[in-house]
């Protein structure tokens, strides 16, 4: 796999081969697989409403997959230990876990379906692109700055609405509206380095 620069971005030229079994050892991946079994975990304490604190406990889980998403990108590259199949495992579990958390929140926090909207179209529309910039042998060195902003501000705010269910509604709109944003400005800054390179 051939990593260059166009534009001042990093883009791959794809070379098949393929996944290790090794590569389901890697801490890395153990930690997104991780984040994966942590979903059902998570609903389940979330509307648990006989678990003392359970408010509390599923905020420590988001919490929690919050942390393993930036660890294992970080010892991914400590440690040399990127995969091929922690390029794919990795933003799997990251959307999965963030869908399930927006999928919660509805439930207490109607305002959410806003956030579900924008991040069903973000994610749909980014794996258009995905699949046409991998059809011409190419695909993303990894996420882009913003997209990691827009992750961090995501399990930020998250983190805040699962913890106090009974907060403020202002502050809880002003949560909910910084996350659509967030996630709409990483759209819009994403689409446009995938047609930068489609043009290229």
């Amino acid at each position: 796999m051939l990593r260059y620069s166009k534009g001042g971005l990093l883009v791959n030229d794809l070379k098949k081969s393929p996944i290790k079994k090794s590569d389901w050892l890697a801490i890395p991946n153990i930690l997104s697989l991780v984040r994966i079994m942590l979903i059902p975990v998570f609903i389940y304490i979330y509307f648990n409403n006989e678990l003392s604190y359970n408010h509390l406990w599923a905020a420590a889980i988001v919490l929690l997959s919050g942390a393993t998403d930036s660890l294992d990108g970080i010892i991914a590259r400590r440690f040399d230990m990127i995969t091929d199949l922690g390029k794919l495992l990795d933003p799997f579990a990251d959307k999965l876990t963030q869908l399930a958390i927006i999928i919660c929140l509805i439930y207490t926090w109607p305002g959410m379906l806003i956030v579900v909207s924008v991040f069903v179209i973000k994610e749909l529309a980014l794996l258009a692109c995905s699949i046409l910039l991998f059809r011409i042998g190419k695909v993303m060195d990894g996420a882009l700055w913003y997209g990691k902003v827009s992750t961090l501000v995501f399990y930020a705010c998250a983190l805040i609405l699962v913890a106090f269910p009974t907060m403020n509604q202002i502050l809880a709109n002003t949560l909910m509206s910084v996350t659509a944003i967030s996630l709409l400005l990483a759209f819009v800054l994403y689409t446009r380095w995938f047609v930068i390179q489609l043009r290229k």
